[in-house]
């Protein structure tokens, strides 16, 4: 089983404007609603593929019950600690050429020590030896950064395998949590290992205890690196109308493979097609199956890092 843990989610408006002015009104064009949250996500990904997913975190007020439900609509099935404030929402605005793009992101809701205290008990008493478990996303403000690394100490001991995907010091004290796998994107990784380029950042993490280091690369695709090297997955030239979200299948598509059993370097492959995919489509949204095989053919490893 794959559970996703998203201890910060919101509800994704996306405004399709003709162009990008500053101090004018823009009148969109287009209007979308989506699940937001890198864990739901994931979860999304995984259910896309065919794969099983139970998506854990925080929910509240009526963008909460958005959320709730429209991850059912979909098929996700969710274990919510539900909470007394409302979930966030989150602006992006994007070009109707998919050109440019801004993304306004809402802090989120003050979380109290009982309602924290109830998401680590579910967390885990929920997921079991052999599962996989994506902790991935910013924090709620007054949440701790180590939160994710407290989570991931316990449910090692549990026997889970453990994705993290934050930034800033929750990567930081993750990472010395020791989880199978850590996926920053490059600024995030060079930002932390204060090292100007992504190889070199992710052999600093490793360093740090992460045992495997995934570093997303945008339009070039993503490295693998861990004790075999340094395995590059580069992308082909696509479309582009809304790269926001595509990190996440990315990170959707690599553990519904690791799921699978298949090897971490070809997971990688999967992940990348799932994220190139996303990113040639509008909001947050996620390719099918015959999509993603079709883009599976195109992939490359790279030697180049």
């Amino acid at each position: 089983m794959i559970y996703t843990v998203t201890l910060n989610p919101a509800v994704d408006r996306e405004l399709t404007v003709p162009t990008l002015k500053w101090d004018t009104v823009l009148r969109a064009s287009k209007q979308r609603t989506d699940v937001g949250g890198k864990g739901l996500n994931v979860s999304c990904m995984v259910q896309q593929l065919g794969g099983e997913s139970i998506a854990l975190g925080f929910v509240g007020g009526l963008a909460g019950r958005l959320l709730a439900d429209s991850l059912q609509e979909r098929g996700v099935r969710t274990d919510f600690v539900w909470i007394a404030e409302e979930t966030r929402t989150n602006v992006s605005i994007v070009t109707t050429d998919g050109g440019h793009s801004l993304k306004v992101n809402e802090a989120g809701p003050t979380i109290t020590a009982a309602e924290q205290e109830a998401l680590v008990r579910k967390v885990l008493d929920s997921v079991n030896a052999g599962d996989w478990c994506v902790l991935s996303g910013s924090l709620p403000p007054n949440v701790s950064s180590g939160l994710y690394a407290e989570l991931a100490t316990e449910l090692q001991k549990q026997g889970v395998q453990v994705i993290l995907d934050a930034c800033g010091e929750a990567l930081r004290l993750g990472c010395a949590a020791r989880p199978f796998l850590v996926t920053p994107n490059a600024s995030e990784a060079t930002e932390l290992t204060h090292q100007t380029k992504p190889m070199d950042a992710a052999h600093q993490l490793r360093r740090m205890g992460s045992d495997h280091v995934i570093v997303t690369l945008g339009r070039d695709g993503a490295m693998l690196v861990d004790d075999d090297g340094v395995f590059h997955i580069a992308t082909p030239k696509i479309v582009e109308r809304n790269a926001i979200g595509a990190g996440d299948a990315l990170v959707g598509g690599l553990v519904y493979a690791l799921a699978e059993e298949l090897p971490l370097n070809e997971a990688l492959r999967w992940g990348v097609a799932c994220g190139t995919i996303a990113a040639s489509l509008a909001g947050t949204a996620f390719g099918d199956r015959t999509e993603i095989a079709s883009m599976l053919g195109q992939l490359r490893q790279r030697c180049d890092y």
